[in-house]
Order: structure tokens, then sequence, then C-alpha cells
């Protein structure tokens, strides 16, 4: 039985892999309506030929590696699950008394140890792709540092989880879920605060903007927007990347406006303007305090989801699975594997409100700045340093874009400064 559970997994996980290389690789590309050829937004306008092929090629390459990446890590917790290996990590917890924050560290460290190990590969190879198209310009030390943090980090946050979420199942099978959704909202907002000030030091420096000339021209646009900030950050991002970037993070006293120093050494003053202008555009909206709403109303979702499914499947597929009962650690693949596959089909849904938001946030930039050639430069220049497609195909844009395509965004503006005129 295991071993034909086993061969259909791979198998499906096959034709699946298959019927995504023809959909990237062999249809049609999605290509620049006829209206727009010869315009702003075609990138034959504002690429050159080599940008433009190295960016159609390493876009599909990307695309398929997100589109079999996460199916693979499900295809990983099945196996897991059907030789065995979670029973066998349960077994190997060296202390007498399960369930325990001890215990349960030693059981995350092995499974989060071994899909380390499965995943390295993959993950290898997408840095490597990265480096061989120009876009990273991190060396391996630097890249295993970064990976090696996010381990410890992502184990320290699972084991305290993982501890809270098995006690809550052991109180109570059938309630769980709603206790575990209401502790889940303080510690999230917990996380967003000290993101900033705790977690994201640790993968790169921040500081003051260095130009205080352009930091003062920012913060007279803040103060315009009423968003109270005394600084602008900036981090050295230009060792590891050649892509551009700016984002505001945090909550509270611990929120931050953030510049990439690729973003500023690449773009000129105005269209540095303009991408902060969209970011306090972002404030302004009040963009944070709707995600935050969102992503509580889904976990409360996708707990109850996770909380109906997992008892069924071990009811029906539980010898299988060698899962004896949800309240046992060597549960937590299925878990995984349940709660991967909530977020990986509910993502057309959180990327389309995001887009939406994302194109707010331009708009209120026009309106703050009314500069629409550095908006439009802007997007040509973040489109040939991060050699992105400009108008993907369909399937690739419902799961992938949470911003929406550089043609739409030069496109809106276009249109809305003609609008206008």
């Amino acid at each position: 039985m295991v071993k034909k559970w086993g061969i259909t997994a791979l198998l499906l996980f096959g034709v699946y892999a298959i019927g995504m290389y023809f959909y990237i690789f062999h249809s049609d590309s999605a290509g620049i309506p006829a209206n727009l050829k010869g315009t702003v937004a075609d990138p034959q306008v504002f690429m050159s030929d080599r940008e433009l092929y190295l960016s159609e090629e390493y876009s599909k390459i990307k695309n398929f590696l997100f589109f079999v990446a996460t199916p693979f890590e499900w295809l990983i917790y099945l196996l897991i699950l059907i030789t065995g290996l979670s029973q066998a990590f349960e077994r190997w917890i060296p202390l007498q008394k399960k369930g325990g924050i001890l215990q349960n560290a030693v059981y995350v460290f092995l499974l989060s140890f071994l899909l380390f190990i499965v995943l390295f590969p993959l993950d290898y190879y997408r840095y490597s792709l990265s480096k061989n198209y120009g876009i990273s310009t991190q060396n391996f030390h630097s890249w295993m540092r970064d990976n090696v943090i996010d381990f410890w980090v992502n184990f320290g946050m699972t084991v305290v989880i993982v501890t809270i979420l098995y006690w809550l199942i052991n109180k109570s099978t059938k309630k769980w879920w709603l206790n575990a959704w209401l502790l889940m909202i303080p510690y999230t907002i917990f996380l967003m605060f000290i993101q900033p000030v705790v977690i994201d030091p640790l993968y790169n420096d921040f500081y003051p903007l260095t130009n205080k000339e352009l930091e003062t021209k920012i913060l007279t646009l803040a103060e315009q927007a009423n968003i109270p900030t005394a600084h602008v950050y900036e981090v050295n991002m230009a060792e590891k990347t050649n892509a551009l970037n700016a984002y505001v993070t945090g909550i509270g006293s611990n929120s931050r406006i953030v510049l990439w120093d690729t973003t500023l050494n690449r773009l000129s003053e105005n269209e540095i303007l303009f991408i902060m202008a969209h970011e306090m555009g972002h404030y302004v909206e009040k963009h944070i305090y709707f995600g935050i709403a969102g992503y509580i109303l889904t976990m409360f979702v996708g707990l109850w989801l996770t909380a109906k499914l997992m008892p069924w499947v071990i009811a029906r597929f539980g010898r299988v699975l060698k899962i004896k009962r949800i309240n046992a650690i060597h549960s937590l693949p299925l878990f995984l594997l349940i709660t991967s596959f909530l977020l990986f089909v509910s993502s057309p849904l959180s990327n389309y409100v995001s887009r939406y938001q994302e194109t707010r946030a331009d708009q209120y930039a026009i309106e703050l700045l009314v500069d629409p050639e550095a908006a439009v430069s802007a997007f040509q220049e973040l489109t040939k340093a991060g050699l992105n497609e400009v108008n993907p195909p369909l399937l690739v844009k419902w799961f992938r874009y949470s911003h929406p395509t550089m043609l739409e965004r030069i496109t809106n503006i276009t249109n809305e400064i003609g609008e206008k005129e």
C-alpha cells in the first residue's frame, strides 16, 4: 500500500510538472497588445534586445520553478508520513515525557533539518540562476549565512507555535483551531512590531539615509501625507542583488520607510521620490491595517478548514499515513501539507487584493507628485533591473503577482494623465 501511494504521488507530481512545463514554455505568451506596441509600456521601447531575451528566458524558468516547488514540498510531506519517518522522529525524542517544549523542539529540528537538506538543491539552483542572469551579486558564503539564519529563525518560531498548537489540540480536539486563532492575533501583531528592529537586522545593516538632502525631501513628502516619521532608512543590498526595492515596514513606533541602496544608486531623485510617494500611499490608505485584518481573517478560515480536514484524512487514510491520532506530534507534516495547500489555492484572491492596493498607492503617488515621467521611467528601470515580464501569462499573474504587471502600471499612469489633460 505504501509503495502504491508513493508511486501514485510521484506520477501525479510528474504529470503536473510536465503540464506546467508546457504551459510556461510552450503556450502562447501574453505578449503586448497591438494598441500598446511602440508606447512607453512596450519593453521593446526601453529594453535592449539582450535584456528582452534574458527577461523572457529568466521569467519562464522562475515561473516554472514557482509552480513546481510548492507541490514538490507537499510530496515531501506525504513521503515523510507514508514511509514512517515522522513516527520515527517522534520515537527518537530522547526524553520519555512527550509533548513538552524540549521534546517538540527535537522533533521540529529533525523535520526542519530533513526539509532543509531535501530542498537545498532547489534553493541552490534558484541562487545560481539569479547569479547567472546578473540579478544576484551575493557570494556563496553570504547566501549560506542567510540560509542558516533563516533556518534558526524559522525553527525558533515554529517550536513556539507547534508547542502551543499541540497543547491546544490536547486540550480540545474540536475547538483547538479557534483558540489557536485567538492566540495568533497578538502573536502576529507582535512579530510585525519587532520585525524591523529584531529580525531584519539579522540579514542586513540598516542606517539613516546618508543623502540628507534627499532625506529632507522625502520627509517633507511624509509631512504632507501626515506620516509621523523622523528618519528614512537605507539598507545595504548592493552586495546581494542588482534588483531595486523600497518599502514601509513595521507598525506603531517601529514603523520604517526603507530604501535599498541599489535603488538610490540607479534611480534619479524624481524617480526615488515617486517610489517613496507610492510607499506613503500605502500608509495613507491604511493598507498595512487592512493587510493585518485580511491575514487574521485568512487564518480564521484556514485553521477552521484544517480542523475539519485533518480528522477526516486521519480517519480515512491514517493507516497509510501512519498517523495514530491528531494530537500526536507526528501528525505535524499533515498539518503543514494542508495549510500549505490552502495558502497556495487562496493566493489568487490575496494577490488580487494586493494588486488593488498597489494600484491605489500608484494613484496616490501621481496625485502627490504629478510627475508621470518619473513614474514611467521608475517602472521601466525596475523592469530592467529585475528582468521582469511586463505582461505574464494569466496563471502566472494570478498566483505570482502581488503587484499589477508593469504593463498595467505604466498604462494606468499614462491613461490617468491623459484623462486629466
